[in-house]
This record gives C-alpha cells, structure tokens and sequence, in this order.
C-alpha cells in the first residue's frame, strides 16, 4: 500500500478511532519512544574506520521503484560508473541522509543508478576538543576518498555535501593535489561569512574594531585553549530551533492533533530527533573557524591558512553546483553564491531553491528541487 493510499484510509476513520490510537500512541511514545524513529535503515557496509570517523557504502536497492515524497521513482538497473559521496556537516548527524525511507537521500541517488558513500564523522564528544580542521581536511578527507576509490574500483568521485561539509571539501580541494573529484555539490555552504544574515553582519561590523584591539594588546583568539570553544550539541540545536520559534510553537500543537496518526508521528519525531541529536564541535576546530573564517573572513578572500598549509581556493578545478535556501537564516544566498568566485572551475552553476537551512537539504520539497536538480546534474558527469 502506497502512503496515498494509506493516507486516503487513515481520513476515514471516526472520532473514536482517532482517541483510540492517540491514546495508544501517545503510551507507546512516552515509553518506548524509540519505537517512531525511522532514520539510518538504508543496509550498508562500513569501508573504514578511523578514529570516531567511518566511511560506509550503501547497498544496492531491491525493489523496482521506490516512493520519495509520495513520488514512485522506477530504480535504475545500470550503474553510474562515478560513485557519490555523501559528506555532512560537522554539527549535524549523518542521519540527514538517510531521514526517512520516503525521505531518503541515500536511497534517492542509489534509485537514481548512483554508487553511494558516506562520511560519517562522529560523535565528538569534550575529549575531542583537539580535533581540527587540519584533521578533517588534510587526514580523514584523503582517507576516506582513497578508501571510496579502492572500494570502488574508481579513480573518480562526485561528492554531495551539506554546509560546513561543503567547505571541508573545498577546504580539501583547495589544499590537495589529489584531482580524483570530478563533480562537487554544496548546499547552504557559507563560503562568505560577512554576508551570512544578521550573524554576518556582526561579524563584518566587529572585524576592524577587533583587529585594532587584537593588535594594540598584542592578543588572538587562538591564544587561548582549544576547550573554552568547545560547542555541546544542544548549543547548535537550539540555534537552529531558534530562527523559527513559531515554527516550533506550531509543530508541536500539530502533533498533538496528529496523535493518532503513526506514520504522522514517525515522521515529526524522526526530524525532532535529528533536531535534538546534534553532536559537540570540536573546540580547535571552533577557535580556527571563528578567527579565519568567521571574524578573518579568509575563505571569501580565496586564501586561508589551515595548520601549516596555505588553501588557495583558485586550485579548485572541479565542477561545482551550489545550492542556497531562499529562506534559510543562517546561510544568505550571497553567502553561498561566493564559491562560485573564488574557484576556477570553468563548469559552475548556481541555484536558489526553496526552504530553510534545513528544509532545502531534506524538506518536503526538497527531493524535487535541490535533489533532482543534482542528480539529474551528476548524471550528466558521471558516465
């Protein structure tokens, strides 16, 4: 039964039968609320292991189609010879790829006759405070895209990214002579931080009053210890929950109606769930970020420094699709278009789609926006 059809049966029921099973489900989800979590099924093998971070390669889908936001896809029998790696931010949990199975990046792309791979970097926790970027860009990225190309048989790679996973990859580009990226996608990947929304405007507001300061007192961020920026997980859940507070008000009341509606609740928990799980941010990474990145500015500039290394992003040959969220608050359009200047790619594109900072990567409107427009863009460069 398709989830049309089990919708259309669903509205039938009386208003008894509807406190019948809000009660039911409301019991179930108080004590077992595991039970309506239906993320992270997608079958896969782990290809390497590296500390907290792993690569996994999904398997092959069985059926003939599959249902992605109530559209039946047909599933590709031919396989696309350039694998798709998978890489999400470093706040975030790699569950966003694999949301759902009717919202299911993963399962997206392998219907669509793509090889798919993931980087799943962790759970940092505050012994992880050391981690840096020089460890993601320059030690796990290598890593795990010469474990995809051994896994793979392929010399070549696509990835697909989300946020700070997009700038770690172009991070990576920018500082590797390793030319095995033939394609890569970002979205909502805050390239220039100046231009990104009110918190943007700050920074660019503080950076001469801070480098005046930082000079006469002969004093950088970098100076302190890597712990005291050290971000917990629920500090980044509740920045995203916070630029759409009614957004919450109204989900909830939403739920309570749909108490008797399990698929409902599957489905409102599940996002709650990747909303709830956020995992810490490395303090090195953090006090990294916040002088070259975010008060610095360096990345917009197209030359940042990362460890010892010198990141010239006008190095970045490959083809490039960048997305933004026309009303995401936590990455401006601007500041994702700016990729688009730094690199030297000559294949290049740009598109505003519709959605928030999470909604444009795995909103209900997303698999026929950011997701169709890539995979149909990396099926041309993946033969």
């Amino acid at each position: 039964m398709s989830r049309y059809e089990a919708c259309m049966k669903k509205s039938k029921l009386g208003f008894a039968d509807k406190l019948f099973w809000s009660i039911l489900n409301g019991v179930e989800q108080y004590v077992f609320a595991e039970n309506f979590i239906v993320s992270n099924l997608s079958p896969y093998e782990e290809i390497l292991s590296e500390g907290i971070m792993s690569v996994r390669r999904y398997q092959s889908l069985n059926e003939a189609e599959i249902e992605i936001a109530g559209a039946n896809i047909p599933v590709s029998k031919d396989r696309l010879r350039t694998p798709v790696v998978l890489i999400p931010p470093l706040a975030a949990t790699s569950m966003i790829f694999d949301l759902m199975p009717h919202r299911s990046i993963v399962r997206y792309f392998l219907a669509k006759g793509f090889d798919v791979y993931l980087i799943d970097w962790g759970d940092v926790t505050a012994d992880h405070s050391n981690l840096s970027l020089e460890t993601y860009v320059m030690d796990w990225m290598p890593k795990a895209l010469s474990a995809v190309q051994e896994s793979s048989g392929e010399k070549e790679v696509s990835i697909f990214s989300y946020c700070m996973g997009g700038l770690i990859s172009l991070m990576y580009l920018a500082t590797s002579n390793d030319d095995c990226v033939k394609n890569l996608v970002t979205v909502a990947s805050p390239v220039d931080m100046h231009q990104s929304g009110v918190a943007g405007k700050v920074l660019s507001a503080i950076y001469q009053p801070a480098q005046t300061i930082s000079s006469i007192l002969n004093f950088s961020l970098m100076d302190l210890p890597a712990r005291y920026f050290h971000v917990p997980g629920w500090t980044s859940s509740l920045v995203f929950k916070m630029t759409n507070p009614m957004g919450l008000v109204i989900s909830s009341f939403e739920k309570f109606l749909n108490l008797w509606d399990r698929d409902y609740l599957e489905e409102s928990l599940t996002m709650s769930q990747w909303f709830d799980d956020m995992v810490d941010y490395p303090g090195e990474t953090i006090r990294e970020m916040s002088v070259n990145m975010m008060l610095n500015n360096k990345m917009a500039s197209g030359k940042m420094k990362i460890g010892e290394t010198r990141a010239e992003f006008s190095r970045v040959q490959a083809s490039i699709l960048a997305f933004a969220g026309d009303s995401d608050k936590l990455v401006s359009v601007s500041a994702a278009r700016k990729v688009l200047d730094i690199v030297s790619s000559e294949d290049k594109e740009f598109c505003v789609v519709p959605g928030g900072h999470a909604g444009v990567f795995a909103g209900s409107r997303a698999p026929e926006n950011t997701w169709n427009i890539s995979a149909d863009w990396l099926f041309d460069r993946s033969k």
